[in-house]
């Protein structure tokens, strides 16, 4: 075999296999843009509002943080709650915590699963009837306001 052929040999070869890398490669993206095969739909963070609301019977109607006891925001957003509130903590919880608060600790795999908590702070409000009447992230005192006004609304 002369040195032209198998130069020509080795590159269709080299050619070969990175049309089949491209075609990996391809399929990746589009599976990962969801243009691809169908894949299994991640359940959008929180409760729906109307739904009912897990554990219940643990928690009552009022407010529910989700906290970490090392998270920053948390013991902000804790200090602003004001009561009836039930703090929800995924580890162990912290010292500081208001004493008329209802307090729920190593809840990782219990409360925070069923709520499909993303991330601390996070605020659930429940209803007489046990619903959840709304349910978000709270980044900051200012985001719980914004989450409670429509129930202090009710109230008044």
């Amino acid at each position: 075999m002369s040195f032209e052929t198998s130069a020509l040999l080795l590159s269709w070869v080299a050619i070969l296999l990175l049309a089949l890398v491209v075609a990996g490669l391809v399929r990746q993206v589009h599976a990962l843009s969801g243009t691809g095969r169908a894949t299994a739909a991640h359940p959008a963070p929180g409760p729906e509002p109307g739904a009912p609301a897990p554990g219940f019977g643990r928690l009552g109607p009022g407010l529910v943080l989700f906290l970490d006891r090392d998270c920053g925001v948390c013991d902000e957003v804790l200090a602003a709650a004001g009561t009836p509130l039930r703090a929800v903590f995924a580890g162990p919880a912290p010292r500081t915590v208001p004493a008329d608060a209802t307090v729920l600790a190593h809840e990782s795999a219990g409360l925070f699963d069923d709520y499909r908590v993303p991330a601390t702070p996070f605020a659930v409000v429940l209803t007489e009837d046990g619903r959840v009447s709304a349910a978000a992230p709270v980044g900051s005192p200012e985001s719980l306001r914004e989450l409670l006004e429509p129930e202090l609304e009710v109230g008044r």
